[in-house]
């Protein structure tokens, strides 16, 4: 397995130049092209490594099936389906222009930002330093590794420029589709959480627990219900990777996230959980070298779930 995860990042190599660093966060220019790795976790509890699967990055918008998971551990599946949507809305992910009419909450999913933001709101917490803190604890339990921390670098210029996802904040409040009076609040909420820091190693882990639809990959501890993976899996399946997930299903199969940090987190239910990082990234917001390096070993594995 670690012959075949070396060999598929030498063929995918060449495509880490091709991609582009996010620029509209200053401080994520100062990414590596050169990156690539990729981590599995297997359900025997094998593990393999390749490339640089243990180098930090943030998380970015990786941790939104996190903050799904805690708003429906918390609330249940019937409040998350009133107050956010589970289409694909075939835009952006920070969108602002969700729909020509009234927006509703069936206009938006929790993987594009302002569903994102919303699952904020939904998740139990007096204050919204308690909120993350919570979001940060089931990071670190769900990835089995106690140091996860949040880069304060990231999540300062992620604050001082994110203007776009405060107008989707008050968007949000504008179409009582939230009912917190302090958006500020909610935003630095948002603006944190994508800000913890990860390795591709984490990632998998993450996405072994959502393999196995609820189970820790070290102590086998159920962390969340199955109902909430199976929940989670099929949104990731057809929104995880925002408007590329059409095609990244036909050519992947797998339900999975991305993240303009240049991670990806890939489910293959009860089979492996799998973490990629390459920093390049492609006109969608997805990891270029890191969609190819998934495609090639979807293709030899027969990963795909259809």
């Amino acid at each position: 397995m670690e012959e075949l995860l070396e060999e598929l990042l030498e063929e995918c190599r060449p495509y880490t130049k091709m991609g582009k660093l996010a620029d509209y966060i200053p401080e994520l220019t100062k990414g590596n092209l050169d990156d690539l790795g990729v981590f599995v976790v297997r359900s025997d509890g094998k593990r393999y490594s390749a490339g640089d699967s243990r180098k930090k990055f943030t998380i970015q918008s990786i941790v939104k099936p996190i903050l799904l998971l805690q708003a429906l551990m918390d609330n249940g599946i019937e409040t998350v389906r009133s107050r956010v949507g589970v289409e694909a809305t075939g835009k952006p992910f920070d969108a602002i222009n969700m729909t020509d009419q009234s927006l509703l909450s069936e206009n938006i999913n929790p993987m594009v930002n302002m569903g994102a933001i919303a699952m904020c709101t939904l998740i139990h917490g007096e204050t919204y330093e308690e909120k993350f803190q919570r979001v940060l604890d089931l990071t670190r339990t769900l990835a089995c590794n106690p140091d996860i921390d949040v880069d304060e670098a990231v999540y300062e210029s992620e604050k001082r420029t994110g203007n776009k996802n405060r107008a989707l904040g008050f968007l949000l409040k504008a179409y009582n589709m939230i009912d917190e009076e302090n958006i500020d609040a909610v935003l630095d909420c948002y603006f944190r959480a994508c800000s913890i820091r990860v390795t591709s190693e984490d990632l998998a882990f993450i996405g072994y627990a959502l393999a196995s639809r609820g189970k820790a990959a070290l102590t086998n501890e159920r962390i969340f219900p199955s109902k909430y993976g199976t929940y989670v899996n099929a949104i990731l399946a057809t929104c995880g990777m925002y408007d590329g997930s059409g095609d990244f299903a036909i050519k992947v199969g797998l339900p999975a996230k991305s993240g303009v940090g240049g991670g990806i987190m890939a489910v293959a239910p009860t089979r492996m959980g799998i973490g990629l990082f390459s920093p390049g990234l492609d006109e969608k917001g997805n990891s270029l070298a890191g969609i190819k390096v998934l495609e090639k070993l979807s293709q030899r594995m027969y990963l795909s779930i259809y």
